[in-house]
């Protein structure tokens, strides 16, 4: 499976993947204050393990900082 994340093209060795095994392959140790946007909509982290990436799915995964 081939995905577009933050705008570069990945391969993955599956067929399916959902959100959250997405996020466990890319970013294992820093899922807290991120958010994630499939194709401009935001999928709710409720729904992370039952929503399933497509190849042609424009996916992008914002993480939170802090600043001022």
């Amino acid at each position: 499976m081939e995905l577009k994340i933050n705008q570069q093209i990945k391969k993955f060795n599956a067929e399916s993947l959902s959100v959250q095994s997405l996020l466990d392959l890319e970013i294992p140790n820093k899922q807290n204050g991120i958010a994630v946007a499939i194709n401009n909509t935001v999928v709710p982290r409720i729904n992370w393990n039952q929503h399933l990436v497509q190849e042609t799915d424009e996916i992008l995964i914002i993480s939170a900082t802090q600043g001022g």
